[in-house]
């Protein structure tokens, strides 16, 4: 049987954290004060927090952390790229984690939250009581061009023509870098546009069935300027990372943090392989590919084994 959300609730506690002289972070905490600590890492990057999150947790059990990071959300300022690096996210992270005087915790993300879990675990293994990861993004070369360039192209060919046809044909030979030319625009008229376009291209193939009410999301102008900028800039400099795939050169760092990878078998934004891919160098972290599910979150299949994993994990 699917497992369903836990009740929705509102937080107990949010704030701001000045995180550098430029950044402030906005963060909420919900559920039990008295129990355990979880850090929720959303996608993106520059994708910020939705009030569901707290829901995939039951809050007898949990204290449920979510942030928005640098440049999204409510954090300030608005979808700025200075000082925005994977490096400067783990050094937030650590920070909220010493603000909000936690020794250790549960760390949950997916898509580039899950970039982002492992980039935090590597750094701060001692600090991670365990991972759950869903939609396994390691910002490879290769998985930047399947999506971004050729490959999802071939199984969305009518929401990828509405992606491209804001760069003109002379430039195509590279999206990301055509894209970032006009995500940094001055001009808004340019900038908004292409910030739109990119937005609506992820939230287009994110689902096995789609649902309107997710693409109009992405439709709104601030959400998705910050999106598509921190994203584009996130992908254009390679993770920030010292080499292709440099996440799984790390794993012997992470391997005794009890973790569970969970994956959607017709994942077009994230594809299996990248999953599969992380589980054969760490073998020990239990893999669930489910075979009715996209990429999201929300999907009935990943929703249901997201709870029982953060069920088994509260324990």
């Amino acid at each position: 049987m699917l497992r369903e959300l836990y009740k929705e609730i509102t937080p107990y506690n949010d704030g701001y954290l000045n995180v550098s002289d430029l950044h402030t972070v906005y963060f909420e905490e919900s559920g039990n004060p008295e129990g355990k600590p979880v850090i929720f890492l959303h996608g993106g990057p520059g994708g910020g927090i939705e009030p569901v999150y707290r829901q995939y947790f039951d809050p007898t059990k949990w204290r449920i952390i979510i942030f928005d990071q640098r440049g999204c959300g409510k954090s300030t300022p608005h979808a700025e790229l200075k000082e925005n690096t994977t490096w400067d996210l783990v050094s937030d992270i650590e920070k909220l984690r010493k603000h909000l005087n936690i020794s250790t915790w549960a760390v949950f993300g997916g898509s580039w939250g899950s970039t982002l879990s492992l980039s935090y675990a590597i750094a701060h293994p001692d600090r991670c009581e365990s991972l759950t990861l869903r939609g396994i993004f390691l910002l490879r070369e290769s998985e930047i061009r399947w999506f971004y360039q050729e490959g999802a192209s071939h199984i969305f060919p009518d929401a990828w023509e509405n992606y491209i046809k804001v760069i003109p044909e002379d430039e195509r030979h590279d999206m990301v870098e055509a894209y970032y030319k006009r995500l940094t625009s001055s001009d808004e008229n340019i900038r908004i546009p292409a910030a739109k376009a990119w937005a609506m291209w992820e939230a287009a193939t994110s689902k096995l069935y789609q649902d309107q009410r997710y693409l109009h999301h992405f439709g709104d102008s601030k959400v998705a300027e910050a999106f598509s900028r921190i994203e584009c800039h996130y992908f254009i400099n390679k993770g920030f990372f010292e080499s292709d795939g440099w996440i799984l050169t790390q794993i012997d760092k992470i391997r005794h943090i009890p973790a569970v990878i969970i994956q959607g078998r017709y994942d077009v934004v994230c594809p299996a392989t990248t999953a599969w891919a992380l589980h054969r160098q760490w073998p020990e972290a239990e893999l669930h590919i489910i075979p009715d599910s996209g990429h999201s979150m929300t999907e009935p299949g990943i929703r249901s084994k997201l709870i029982e994993i953060t069920d088994r994990f509260s324990l």
